[in-house]
């Protein structure tokens, strides 16, 4: 069946391949993107274009602005963390359901039971 299956799916495999090779260039370019290394090297660029008169307060506090922005901001992937989100806690459990409570539920536990 394995056999089969690659035969009839090879005319697809030049896509397959393209998607994996997009995907490891998008992670690695967004690991460089949150490298703290790269980071401090904006943030030093930043600096020395102030210092040297490339460009004004301004322009650099905006820059630096958006260099911290875009640690802070989240991205729209599915299942990504971003840095200095793996300390977050999720919601808490309900007592009896088990199940996780939402925003728009209260903690109570007997509500509309006349208690």
């Amino acid at each position: 069946m394995d056999i089969l299956w690659g035969l009839l799916t090879l005319p697809y495999a030049p896509v397959r391949g393209l998607t994996a090779v997009v995907k490891v260039i998008a992670r690695e370019a967004e690991s460089r993107q949150y490298n703290p290394v790269n980071i401090r090297r904006e943030l030093e660029e930043l600096d020395r274009a102030a210092a040297a008169g490339d460009i004004t307060p301004e322009e650099r506090d905006r820059g630096q602005q958006q260099v911290l922005n875009r640690l802070t901001t989240p991205t729209g992937g599915a299942g990504r963390t971003r840095p200095g989100s793996a300390g977050r806690r999720p919601p808490p459990a309900d007592r009896e359901t088990g199940r996780r409570r939402t925003a728009g539920q209260r903690g109570d536990q007997h509500r509309g039971r006349g208690d």
